[in-house]
């Protein structure tokens, strides 16, 4: 099974958080987040990664210019899971294409929420920024 085919209910908390109660918090509670944090959701918020490809992907998004160290890492993965944004999944994907050492994480519902809230803040500062002459029109993707 691709670990895309996985379901949410494939989930299981790690340290003990139960991503349930959490998404009944308020998502800007959350906020704001460190860039470290942000990155980390952000790789996630694609699809679910186990935590070398996560340090790779937000290497390759940023061209280089954030290398998180394992240990900043996996800190931050286990903040993540306290906080029920992110879950240590128990399905695996098939095991030609995977290490059973790896443990493989997804985004939750709250943590998706927590990263949108995280942008639309990050936007409002920079739509300040450009209204003060800071930074030059905005990018198109």
């Amino acid at each position: 099974m691709a670990c895309d085919d996985i379901a949410y209910d494939d989930r299981i908390p790690f340290y003990g958080a139960d991503p349930l109660s959490a998404a009944q918090s308020n998502a800007e509670s959350f906020g704001p987040l460190t860039p470290s944090m942000f990155h980390v959701l952000l790789a996630l918020a694609g699809k679910d990664l186990h935590g070398y490809a996560i340090l790779k992907e937000v290497q390759l998004r940023t061209g280089g210019k954030v290398r998180l160290s394992t240990g900043t890492l996996y800190g931050i993965i286990k903040r993540l899971l306290n906080d029920g944004l992110i879950v240590e999944l128990r399905s695996r994907p098939a095991e030609s294409q995977d290490d059973e050492r790896r443990r493989y994480y997804r985004l939750t519902p709250q943590g998706r929420q927590v990263a949108s809230a995280e942008a639309e803040r990050m936007d409002e500062i920079l739509s300040l920024a450009r209204s003060r002459n800071l930074l030059k029109k905005p990018r198109t993707a």
